[in-house]
């Protein structure tokens, strides 16, 4: 019997270490990716020149977006827009209007984050003159009326330049808020002659 036991020990051995060998493989081997795309970062659907108007529950616009080009990813459902113009309708009869180069949307549309030569524009009311501010990135919420970064900024009107770093501004109550390094300088209009 014992002979048996060693003519059959190398073949037992043997296969002990084979068996651990398949098993070590698979345990190191990356899982199958399922082949349904959904891992692919492919857009689903680009839209050339376009532009979206969301209308407020009283039938009045409240916002336009427009863009040279969205495109939109399916796997993360992420909108990115090239040259895209966000005008806001406020009930003053002032516009605000955003333009960049850049901009992506969140999945939900509630939020717009602008990059790259990003210019905010106020219209002229009453007695205030056009006020413009100029940054790097804006986060926009359209349907609050917000627009912050925390970015530097450049504000200019008719008399002012004021320079900081981030600023929060509210749209509908007018209410503009620099957040730190605020530099400014006012001059004083001339008289017409």
């Amino acid at each position: 019997m014992m002979q048996r036991l060693t003519a059959w020990f190398p073949v037992v051995l043997l296969a002990a270490v084979a068996a651990v060998t398949l098993w070590l493989d698979r345990q190191v081997q990356p899982t199958e990716r399922a082949r349904d795309g959904k891992a692919r970062h492919d857009p689903d659907y680009v839209v050339e020149n376009f532009s979206a108007t969301r209308i407020g529950a009283d039938g009045v616009p409240r916002y336009t977006l427009s863009a040279r080009r969205m495109v939109h990813y399916p796997d993360d459902d992420s909108t990115y827009l090239d040259a895209p113009k966000l005008v806001s309708y406020s009930n003053a009869g002032t516009t605000m209007t955003a333009t960049s180069k850049n901009a992506m949307l969140s999945s939900n549309g509630e939020n717009a984050y602008l990059t790259d030569d990003v210019r905010l524009v106020r219209s002229a009311y009453a007695d205030k003159s056009e006020l413009t501010v100029r940054t790097s990135y804006l986060h926009i919420i359209p349907d609050d009326d917000i627009a912050k970064t925390d970015k530097p900024v450049q504000i200019y009107d008719a008399n002012t330049l004021i320079t900081s770093i981030g600023l929060e501004f509210n749209n509908e109550t007018r209410i503009l808020k620099l957040l730190s390094h605020v530099r400014g300088r006012y001059e004083k209009s001339k008289p017409a002659r």
